[in-house]
């Protein structure tokens, strides 16, 4: 009984260790067919990476295409890979070597029967020529210099200056003031001293009438005698 125990025993162990080995598989990997750049109505230029994932799990090879648009069915191969990209680097193109324009990508992923999953990515704009950008003639005027050697700024200031219609505004006459007569110098007239005469005629008329007087009386003396 007891050798019967220890073999059971033993079975249990080997199959539990056995267990983990048979869980730790690794799992077969899902088919994976995608382009994940350039996006669909992208504008490229130059050299563009095409970005994806190219996965089977009875793999091949995955091929890279592209066409203008509009596609009549007509596919250009950008390059066929014998290894599996997970989102990695697919394939280079090189848009130099193709005219500007509208294009469609294709990736196909071809397991080892023949049979393949296919991604497209349409509408990718191609513009390597850049449009030449037109310099715009913008109206300058012709600087000439002055006589005195001034800067065009100065010249076409005073040439606007002297365009403008000016106004000759005659200088204000003064109004003539009358002067109003000066007198000539004052005449100085001799005055006549009148009292004097005065006194001097009284004092002849008296005295004429002393010698009326007197005579009067010589007359009037020898009368009587």
């Amino acid at each position: 009984m007891r050798r019967i125990a220890v073999c059971l025993l033993v079975a249990l162990l080997c199959s539990g260790l056995a267990a983990p080995g048979t869980l730790a598989a690794p799992a077969a990997q899902a088919t994976r067919a995608v382009i994940t750049s350039p996006s669909m109505n992208a504008v490229v230029r130059g050299k563009v990476l095409i970005n994806g994932s190219a996965v089977h799990p009875s793999f091949w090879k995955y091929e890279v295409h592209f066409a203008p648009e509009p596609n009549t069915g007509d596919w250009n191969v950008l390059g066929v890979h014998e290894t599996q990209v997970i989102d990695g680097v697919l394939e280079t193109w090189d848009t130099a070597t193709v005219p500007d324009g509208r294009y469609s990508l294709r990736l196909r992923v071809v397991d080892r029967t023949g049979n393949y999953q296919e991604y497209f990515v349409r509408g990718i704009s191609v513009s390597n020529t850049q449009p030449t950008e037109t310099p715009t003639l913008s109206a300058t005027r012709t600087p000439t210099r002055t006589p005195t050697g001034r800067s065009t700024a100065l010249a076409a200031t005073a040439t606007a200056m002297l365009a403008q219609p000016t106004v000759n505004i005659a200088a204000a006459t003064p109004t003539p003031t009358l002067e109003r007569p000066t007198r000539g110098p004052a005449i100085s007239v001799p005055t006549i001293e009148t009292k004097g005469w005065a006194d001097a005629f009284l004092m002849g008329a008296g005295a004429m009438a002393a010698i009326f007087l007197l005579v009067g009386l010589v007359f009037l003396i020898r009368r009587l005698l």
